[in-house]
């Protein structure tokens, strides 16, 4: 799957009955996982016995896991939950009506667009597991390291360009809105404090 190589690939279902009694889950997280995902199986182990990769100081292994949605729009924290009670570098490819996407927990929920179920490929590279995983995490979050920065710090960084974006567009639509000359005023001044500090990023 994903253009792995064959000597990673399982086919062992996960149920979802199993995680509820292993993690004791109360009913509404029971439900909310319920919701949006029908099964999850276990497609692939990357790990230093199945690839020629060693093993990284954090990274052991790696699992991708299938899960079959009951819906395109599914809540996307429902991925975390999963991620943080199975406490593994976990990579979900989440297929609905032979489309996929892919998702993954790094400090952040991040997620690839949609495509076609069959044409979505994980790249497999680095020295060790753990260059492996922060590749996969470049990948799926789309994060461009830049200069001397961390992935950690990089991802820091880029959730709070994002945020100040978001608080840019809103004072926009409101500024444009305002009939008030000196609120006007007031709004275009505190967006471009905001697009000054969006620059320093």
């Amino acid at each position: 799957m994903l253009g792995l190589p064959k000597s990673t690939e399982l086919h062992r279902p996960l149920p979802k009955k199993t995680i509820y009694e292993k993690f004791q889950l109360n009913t509404a997280a029971k439900e909310k996982i319920d919701a949006d995902i029908s099964r999850l199986t276990i497609v692939n182990e990357i790990s230093s016995a199945r690839v020629n990769i060693a093993e990284g100081e954090k990274v052991k292994v790696i699992y991708l896991i299938h899960a079959s949605l009951k819906r395109k729009d599914f809540d996307a924290k429902v991925f975390t939950t999963l991620s943080k009670l199975i406490g593994q570098n976990i990579v979900f490819v989440a297929e609905y009506n032979q489309e996929a996407c892919l998702v993954l927990f790094h400090t952040r929920l991040m997620q690839t667009p949609w495509s076609n179920m069959y044409d979505i490929s994980l790249p497999l590279s680095g020295l060790n597991l753990d260059l492996a995983w922060e590749n996969i995490v470049k990948h799926v979050g789309q994060i461009q390291i830049v200069g001397e920065n961390t992935l950690e710090e990089q991802i820091e960084l880029d959730e709070k360009r994002a945020k100040l974006e978001k608080e840019i567009a809103r004072l926009e639509k409101q500024a444009w809105r305002e009939k008030q000359p000196r609120k006007k005023f007031e709004l275009v001044e505190r967006i471009n404090r905001l697009k000054k500090g969006a620059e320093t990023l």
